[in-house]
């Protein structure tokens, strides 16, 4: 299990510095500033459109050519950072959407109220925000403990890893088909977990929405 427990950690450290982190990148999209916005789009658009693996490799073997001499941050690190960077553009683009959602008047009126345009924006817009980009989230982050399993491609052992060179293994031979299933079992019921947990939020947050 403590394989498993690496996929959590990374997991959980990526999605709490994603979050905040999509965030201010959408914030960066929807910027009047012309460079703020052009380089939060450069770094959406890139990131996105590069698969995960690809940038996990450049962490991997890129990211020490550049590196000061005598300073290189260990795999575990460089394996976290490009994992938080990678889902921060995806939940930047949830966040976006539910911040283009919440209603023009929603901000004036608590501007009308007193409060300046930060206290404004985060008491009143990006809850609201938040709120109506739950489901996309919730999906970012499932996705997110699935995409744990590719540290294998890059010297990390977690629970695929661990998997992979074990039926290798004489002693392991015919019981592929049970360890592979277990693995499977492993992260459905974590996932699904999830998935749950996340329809009772929803479920909870429309609730309050109506009252």
């Amino acid at each position: 299990m403590g394989r498993v427990f690496l996929n959590l950690l990374i997991g959980l450290g990526a999605s709490i510095f994603a979050l905040p982190l999509g965030i201010l990148l959408a914030l960066g999209r929807l910027s009047p500033l012309p460079a703020v916005k052009a380089m939060s789009v450069a770094f959406i658009e890139l990131v996105r459109g590069a698969p995960l693996i690809v940038l996990l490799f450049a962490a991997s073997v890129v990211t020490p050519l550049f590196a000061p001499v005598g300073v290189s941050p260990e795999k575990l690190t460089r394996t976290l950072l490009v994992i938080t960077l990678f889902e921060a553009a995806y939940m930047a683009e949830a966040v976006r959407g539910g911040l283009l959602a919440v209603p023009r008047g929603q901000d004036e009126a608590a501007r009308a109220l007193g409060l300046g345009p930060v206290r404004a924006f985060v008491f009143v817009v990006l809850p609201q925000a938040l709120r109506t980009a739950t489901p996309a989230l919730m999906n970012s982050f499932i996705g997110l403990f699935k995409d744990t399993t590719l540290i294998y491609v890059i010297g990390l052992l977690d629970v695929t890893g661990v998997l992979r060179n074990a039926v290798t293994d004489f002693a392991w031979q015919g019981l592929e088909t049970e360890a592979y299933v277990f693995v499977a079992l492993l992260f459905w019921s974590l996932c699904f977990g999830l998935s749950r947990w996340s329809a009772r939020l929803e479920r909870r947050l429309s609730t309050d929405r109506e009252r």
